[in-house]
């Protein structure tokens, strides 16, 4: 059986069956190879005439797409450029990326992408992904089918509620789940064509958006309570019907829906939520390496949240998970976090009404109002920004955290860079140079009294690809919390004595692909170990992670 573009031939190896031709052909991103189509290719389908007659190599274009994309002089100007290329030529598309990564990533994530998303309306060229419209609500399995495609690995969805730092975008937010997926692709090798981004547009609560003419969403405010279950358990129900096998990441839900969707799904279908489980154990991994640098143990660790949500409270979760492995029971592991919200310190004893998911690490003291003052009181050896308030890291609450450890651990994760708790900058002079420092967002290297120190960016693209590449090779069944905690534990190891040396607390992104496939290795070993695989066990499980994994590079053609 074909598939409706095409088909690779498993007994001639990398041989390509394709029935399209001419304009179709060239209009096809997952096929069209632009000028590289060899002379026998032109003639074979019928495209002579239709393309220049120099047969480019695949180093030419790379090269020239290098070059215009270098010649945008805006960020934005550079995420449009990219997403046209990503519209017209996949393969090329990956390749620029993968060759580009450090580069490129801030451009197809974050922080443009949040530009990106704000702007939607008004930069919308031609259509990606799925929209789920609310009011098509009972009409969903029928609207399912007509995406093209019978094979999805993965299904990247969001409401647009939450994405990144900026609030609620509506439908806008449809750039986050084609980013997050983009980075699937070049980072982990999941098939461009067997991937999905989702929007279930339920409205918007954003009054600017509302009034904007251009603004592609439902211009009504979200639906709430039950109706919103209703329209995500049909999408859910349906998506999983037709891609029995796909796995589902929920993307940038607000607290109140992230927990409780992630509760009532993953015991159900394969699915994990990005901001509560990758963003956890990305963070532990920075946390288990900074440990190297200063000589700490876990489960010593006394840790202060700024920021109580879902990225909040899953990597402390994690973290706990960590320190369970140590010796210590869950309630002790507890016992050593100390969470600010909007409010101040979660505590039993201020008088309000706390949400279900601050529970667990309440402390039962006397409420604080200020970070200085539970700094002060508490002694932390670790500091975690995950609140979305730029500078709420100061100077004085930095000094105050270094009397009483040598080497603070800060980790300013607020996304975009404009977000973020402190800069690098800030840390490294306010602590003398004496500090293990990660961001959300990439920064520039910092010089400090002759030092260059390579911060660290602790971005969930060092963990959800490959927990993804490994949940789909071995045919995993369901997403466990000790899946990401291998993971976790196996990026860890992966930082180098030299990274650590320059403060890095995550290893080269240049390293990505093979870093994704240790970490999809690690999950696939946890999902055999635990009874999740469908997947017969294979000898050597990182090879055969890696032989499921899609190359950027054109493979030659045969008519059907």
């Amino acid at each position: 059986m074909t598939l409706k573009r095409y088909e690779i031939d498993k007994l001639e190896h990398k041989i390509i069956h394709v029935k399209k031709r001419g304009l179709d052909l060239i209009r096809d991103p997952m096929l069209n190879k632009g000028s590289a189509f060899s002379e026998k290719e032109r003639e074979e389908f019928n495209l002579y005439g239709l393309v220049p007659p120099h047969v480019s190599t695949f180093e030419e274009q790379i090269k020239r797409v290098t070059e215009n994309y270098r010649r945008k002089d805006t960020d934005i100007g550079k995420y449009i450029f990219l997403e046209a290329l990503h519209d017209r030529n996949e393969i090329l598309y990956y390749a620029l990326l993968l060759r580009n990564l450090e580069e490129l990533t801030p451009i197809i994530y974050t922080p443009t992408v949040g530009m990106a998303c704000q702007q939607y309306g008004h930069l919308f060229r031609r259509t990606r992904g799925m929209y789920i419209s609310s009011k098509a609500k009972g009409d969903f399995k029928k609207r399912i089918y007509n995406w093209p495609e019978d094979e999805i690995d993965v299904i990247v969805v969001t409401d647009g509620s939450r994405i990144l730092g900026l609030g609620d975008l509506g439908t806008s937010g449809i750039g986050i789940p084609i980013g997050k997926l983009s980075l699937y692709v070049a980072c982990a090798g999941i098939y461009p064509s067997k991937k999905l981004p989702v929007i279930i547009d339920v409205g918007t609560d954003n009054e600017k958006l509302l009034k904007d003419p251009l603004y592609l969403g439902e211009k009504r405010h979200r639906i709430k309570g039950e109706e919103f279950y209703e329209v995500i358990d049909e999408f859910i129900v349906a998506a999983h019907e037709r891609w029995p096998n796909a796995l589902i990441q929920f993307e940038d839900f607000t607290n109140d829906h992230a927990f409780p969707l992630l509760k009532k799904y993953r015991e159900k279908l394969l699915c994990f939520n990005d901001d509560i489980q990758g963003t956890g154990g990305v963070a532990l991994a920075g946390l288990l390496a900074a440990l190297r640098i200063t000589k700490g143990k876990l489960c010593d660790q006394r840790i202060i949240f700024l920021g109580a949500g879902s990225a909040a409270v899953g990597i402390a979760d994690m973290i706990v998970a960590g320190m369970v492995e140590e010796g210590l029971s869950r309630q002790e592991a507890q016992k050593k976090f100390w969470f600010l919200d909007s409010k101040g310190l979660v505590t039993t004893t201020r008088g309000d009404k706390l949400a279900e998911h601050k529970i667990p690490y309440a402390r039962e003291e006397k409420f604080i109002k200020s970070l200085l003052d539970v700094v002060k009181t508490v002694k932390p050896t670790s500091l975690i920004g995950v609140s979305k308030q730029p500078g709420a890291f100061s100077e004085k609450i930095v000094r105050e955290m270094k009397k009483y450890v040598d080497i603070p651990i800060i980790f300013a994760l607020s996304n975009p860079t404009s977000k973020s708790e402190c800069t690098p900058t800030q840390a490294y002079e306010w602590t003398e140079g004496n500090v293990v420092y990660a961001s959300g967002s990439p920064f520039d290297p910092v010089k400090y009294k002759g030092k260059t120190y390579a911060t660290g960016q602790g971005n969930n693209m060092y963990i959800f690809p490959g927990v993804g590449l490994g949940a789909v090779a071995c045919k995993a069944t369901k997403i466990t919390d000790s899946m990401f905690y291998t993971a976790a534990k196996t990026l860890a190891k992966l930082v180098s004595k030299e990274d650590l040396q320059k403060g890095r607390v995550y290893p080269d992104l240049k390293g990505i692909r093979e870093i994704s496939a240790h970490i999809a290795a690690s999950v696939c070993d946890v999902a055999y170990s635990e009874g999740f695989a469908w997947e017969k066990r294979p000898d050597n499980i990182l090879e055969f992670v890696k032989s499921k994994m899609f190359q950027p590079v054109y493979l030659p053609y045969k008519p059907v």
